[in-house]
Formats: C-alpha cells, structure tokens, sequence
C-alpha cells in the first residue's frame, strides 16, 4: 500500500508519516527531501520558493516512484504538498487500488485559535530555518487553496478544526 499525504503547509503532514512510521513500519518518502536534494545537486534551477512550477517538475518522479513500489508490493508513506489536484489521472485503477490518498487542511477558525501552537510546533519533526514570515491569513489561504483544489477533484479533505491529534488519528484500514 502506497499513503500518500498531501496538503498545505503546517498542515502536520510530516508528522503524521513520522506517526504512520512508527505504527505501522512503512518507510516514507519526503517530497521536500527529494525537492531540496535536487535544487542542491543543480538538477534544476527551481528554487524552494517555485511552488507551482515545483510540483510540474517533481510530481513526475514522486508518480514513478509510487508506481514502483506498488508493483514491487511495496509499502511506502508519501508525503508533501508537491501533489496535482488531479493526481488520479496518472494512475490505471490497479495501482488506485493500491493507494490510500489523505489531503489535510486546517479551518479558519482552527487557525485563529491555535495559531500561536502552530508555529510552536513547526519544527516538531523537520527543523524550519525561517518561518518569520508566517501569518494567519497565509495559513487560511493556503489551506482553503488546497482543501477546494482537492475538493473539486473529488477528493475527501481530513479538516483538524478542534484538535489536531483527533482528527489525524487515521487508521489504515478505515
């Protein structure tokens, strides 16, 4: 089973592949691991700051390597924000069956209440070297960005709009 996780930034998404990490056992692959690898050796002129160009340019690998551990009856944790609205398409229905897709979004309201948490804990599992910059209002639209994209995809947006931990406690079977 290949689990990918997507959505905006301070989303908790790499803590919660670090969580599915630890319970489960299935390595995980960070989509901004693979990003910076490649800035950093020059295989690309993208900079960190090239969100939509980013995605055109790294969802191609990060689709190849899914369908490689699928068909090598592989389990693998994906997660990052590198993800097309329109991931399916890439997919035949054989390798869909074997992909569980999680986007997670924070509401407005969440943001407003626990924002000063947020940017506490962004560092919990990845060390961010400056998040200075960070701002409800980015926050909220990043996250209505993602929740809609995905949502008129088709796809189902996991909302934290109480608590964090509640709301990303996903079992893999349900």
């Amino acid at each position: 089973m290949v689990i990918l996780i997507t959505g905006a930034s301070h989303t908790g998404k790499t803590l919660l592949a670090q969580r599915m990490l630890e319970r489960y056992r299935y390595p995980y692959l960070s989509i901004d691991h693979l990003k910076m690898g490649l800035i950093r050796s020059g295989q690309t002129d993208l900079t960190p700051a090239d969100d939509d160009a980013l995605t055109g340019y790294l969802w191609p690998i990060v689709r190849e390597i899914m369908k490689t551990a699928i068909e090598n009856r592989q389990d693998l944790i994906v997660e990052g924000c590198y993800v097309p609205f329109d991931w399916r398409k890439d997919f035949t229905p054989d390798y869909l069956a074997s992909i569980r897709f999680l986007c997670l979004a924070m509401s407005d309201d969440y943001i407003d209440a626990h924002f000063d948490q947020i940017k506490a804990h962004a560092s919990d599992i990845e060390c961010r070297l400056d998040d200075s910059s960070l701002t409800p209002s980015y926050l909220k639209a990043e996250n209505r960005k993602y929740a809609e994209g995905f949502q008129a995809a088709g796809e189902q947006v996991i909302w934290t709009e109480e608590d964090y931990h509640t709301s990303t406690n996903i079992p893999l079977n349900g």
